[in-house]
């Protein structure tokens, strides 16, 4: 579904921020791309559209945030609306990816960042858990 040369952007949808993530037109690596506020949809989408013309985005992948066992929730219900909404606004293909255990493991990654203000370690936390789903996005839909 992903046009050759496009890019993926993730967005792990959390209650403060989006926390955003792009990959490489490979496909194979994918980094922090910041924040956004989590706002209205229609606001979402004006603040993502510069940011998907101006860096080929394709296709969109959304974080699941799946129960620990692995259930459907309430918080994957709306995550699901919400990617099916925006999707819809920006005319995008999209696919969702479990986000189980990405804000843990961002998180991990920044232990020892004490000259970092807790706000300052919150945004960078949000963008590193969406580049950690969409790494494993990535790597699940790699052949071999």
């Amino acid at each position: 579904m992903l046009a050759p040369g496009k890019r993926l952007l993730g967005l792990d949808h959390g209650t403060k921020r989006i926390g955003l993530a792009l990959s490489d037109v490979g496909l194979a690596i994918a980094s922090s791309a910041g924040t956004v506020p989590r706002a209205k949809l229609d606001a979402v989408a004006a603040s993502l559209a510069p940011l998907i013309a101006k860096q080929g985005v394709g296709g969109l992948v959304f974080g699941l945030p799946l129960e620990m066992d692995g259930r459907f929730g309430p918080a994957a219900q709306a995550a699901r609306d919400f990617g099916r909404d925006l999707a819809a606004r920006l005319d995008l293909p999209w696919a969702m990816m479990d986000e189980r255990l990405s804000t843990a493991a961002a998180r991990r990654a920044l232990t020892g960042e004490a000259d970092l203000s807790r706000a300052r370690q919150a945004a960078l936390v949000d963008g590193m858990a969406a580049a950690w789903m969409l790494q494993t996005f990535l790597d699940s839909t790699r052949p071999g």
